[in-house]
């Protein structure tokens, strides 16, 4: 779940991390009265889960509370990305000497939580990596030991920032590591981190997203920050196929068929196995493939579960054929998981040997859900075939289809 700018700058503030005195407001008389209080010019920044604010006229520079209010009012009535915003943040114009980025994100190849450090803020840290590699910092650290003042300032020190500003950012970024633990974030970054005339380091923007199975662990701070229990934030508002899959979901408590994601191709995906799935989605990409969409099923799913979430997929519009693949599965059944895509097959009018392009699922009850695939003449792959190599004749079966 992604938290909206002025929710993640109560945070870094809650965790002793120095903010400016910003307000939030959702309407032009209350944008107004933040511009009043704060004193002097100041920056409406409109509040949605997109990037591109600036280019698209959601950021807006005022020097009376007159002004801010005028532009909040044509802010809050701005789409920027398929958002509306939730409402605006009201900042105080920093003078900014130099602006920094500090960020822990985490590193799913080395299983463990990565700070990051540059002392070029205000781009995103992906440029800066590719075109200036040597201005970018980065220390991996434990999610069982406590973080130190030294790894944060190793992590600093990589760039050739040295003396007051590194003895000053280093609990800065120390913080942040610990609350990416504390608070179970899968991304919590500071950019640009301001270093202002007097020398003092200021957060000028923040941005944090927490772990979906991690809120009622913090129900408490997401309650603190007006987040509702059944809120869900995405860089986008779900599509109705995504709301249709969590919908297959909840149908019944056996085994999961989650993280449905839409995208615009003709070869659906009913995949799993964790991060099975995204390799098979990425080896589906890049034998040429176009998938129609993300999602994952396990957990020894219902043969009605499995049916719905195939229906699903075999239905959005241009899906000409499915994949039905997964890691060697111990504890899902690989007859359920057949019954389920060729019930959906059959229920919608397709033949299943036609419209199934490959079934790659060994493991348990295996040999009873060959015998159901042989049946109906679908095309299976046993697991002496590779992922890689089932994606690949995935691609190629349809892309035959498709000539």
């Amino acid at each position: 779940m992604r938290f909206f700018e002025f929710e993640a700058r109560e945070i870094v503030k809650r965790a002793g991390i120095p903010v400016t005195d910003f307000g939030f407001a959702t309407s032009r008389e209350a944008a107004k009265e933040a511009a009043e209080r704060i004193g002097g010019s100041v920056v409406i920044k409109s509040q949605v889960l997109t990037g591109g604010r600036m280019k698209a006229g959601g950021v807006k520079f005022a020097d009376t509370p007159e002004e801010a209010a005028a532009h909040a009012e044509d802010i809050l009535a701005l789409e920027i990305g398929g958002h509306m915003p939730r409402g605006v943040l009201v900042d105080p114009k920093a003078e900014v000497e130099q602006e920094y980025y500090a960020g822990v994100v985490w590193d799913g190849l080395r299983k463990q939580p990565v700070m990051l450090f540059s002392d070029m803020g205000g781009i995103d840290i992906e440029q800066v990596a590719e075109e200036h590699p040597d201005h970018v910092g980065r220390g991996h650290f434990s999610t069982l030991l406590p973080v130190s003042d030294f790894q944060a300032k190793q992590v600093i020190a990589q760039t050739g920032v040295s003396g007051s500003p590194l003895n000053r950012i280093t609990p800065i970024l120390t913080r942040l590591a610990r609350l990416f633990l504390e608070h179970d974030l899968t991304l919590a970054e500071i950019n640009p981190l301001g270093r202002l005339k007097d020398g003092s380091f200021v957060a000028l923007d923040a941005h944090m997203d927490i772990e979906n199975e991690a809120r009622g662990r913090h129900a408490k701070l997401l309650a603190d920050l007006g987040v509702g229990p059944e809120e869900t934030r995405q860089a986008r508002e779900a599509t109705p196929f995504e709301l249709a899959g969590e919908e297959v979901d909840a149908t019944d408590h056996r085994g999961v068929a989650g993280n449905v994601t839409e995208f615009d191709g003709n070869l659906g995906l009913v995949i799993g196995a964790g991060g099975g799935s995204l390799t098979l989605f990425d080896a589906v990409r890049a034998h040429g493939g176009k998938p129609a969409n993300y999602c994952e099923i396990g957990g020894n799913p219902s043969v009605a579960k499995t049916c719905g979430l195939a229906k699903l997929v075999l239905g959005k519009p241009g899906v000409e054929q499915i994949a039905v693949m997964m890691s060697i599965v111990s504890n899902t059944r690989v007859d359920i998981v057949a019954r389920g895509v060729i019930k959906a097959c059959l229920e919608l009018g397709f033949d299943p040997s036609e419209k199934i392009a490959i079934f790659r699922i060994p493991g348990a009850w295996e040999e009873e859900g060959f015998k159901i695939l042989e049946k109906y003449g679908v095309d299976y792959a046993d697991r002496s075939v590779s992922l890689n190599e089932a994606a690949r004749r995935a691609v190629e079966k349809i892309q035959g289809v498709a000539a």
